[in-house]
């Protein structure tokens, strides 16, 4: 996107005005909107070009393009991409194996990734696709609380592909990681203010009242000492 025409790019005879704080001032010539402007340390800044006339604010333009880069940063370092992630499957696969490519896709749907979850077909296996559906089909059953199908199971010579998208979004999964992350950080300081709290609780109280001297030893005493 172009940058909008200021000051003296603007060449239009008249513009609809706009104050610093959006107040409308109203139609005036070009040449007194610049005087305005002037007069106010501000920029005449061009904001709306295909209105007839074109309207036009007093700003400041250089915090204002500082403004709008800090916001696209921001609306850059928030943004996130989902990632294809891939889970293989053999149709007689073994139930260990089976749980470990599961949790592995509850992982990546949890994070807001897409998982593509293939079947290679070996030998006579392609003759029985509809094996291939009722072991996708479980899949999906078992990550239905993260992930819903986005591709129904369909085969392609020896694969059968299937893909599941998350049911919640990247940046909805790194705001509830967050959330978990700050819980777990107050729990642990939580707990270490109550054990220190317990520690002080158990420690023996030092007693600083002074002891009168055994009448023994009183005896060997000055009498200027023996009231210390």
């Amino acid at each position: 996107m172009s940058e909008p025409r200021i000051n003296e790019r603007i060449r239009v005879p008249e513009v609809r005005l706009v104050g610093p704080q959006g107040e409308q001032v109203g139609i005036v010539r070009v040449e007194d909107a610049m005087r305005l402007a002037a007069e106010a340390d501000l920029d005449l800044v061009e904001v709306a070009p295909r209105a007839k006339p074109p309207v036009c604010k007093l700003m400041d333009f250089g915090k204002w393009k500082y403004e709008a880069a800090v916001k696209a940063r921001e609306s850059r370092k928030n943004q996130t991409t989902t990632t294809l992630k891939e889970v293989r499957f053999r149709l007689k696969i073994d139930d260990h194996d089976y749980e470990t490519k599961v949790g592995h896709a509850r992982r990546f749907l949890a994070a807001g990734d897409k998982v593509k979850s293939m079947i290679q077909f070996r030998g006579r296996e392609q003759q029985r696709p509809e094996m291939g559906v009722r072991l996708l089909q479980r899949f999906a059953a078992d990550v239905e609380d993260l992930g819903s199908v986005e591709s129904a199971p369909r085969q392609d010579g020896r694969h059968m592909v299937m893909v599941v998208g998350p049911l919640k979004t990247k940046a909805e999964a790194k705001k509830e990681e967050a959330a978990q992350a700050s819980e777990e950080k107050d729990e642990r300081k939580s707990q270490g203010s109550r054990r220190q709290r317990k520690n002080q609780e158990q420690k023996p109280q030092v007693s600083t009242e002074k002891k009168p001297l055994s009448n023994s030893m009183a005896d060997y005493l000055p009498d200027e000492l023996k009231n210390l």
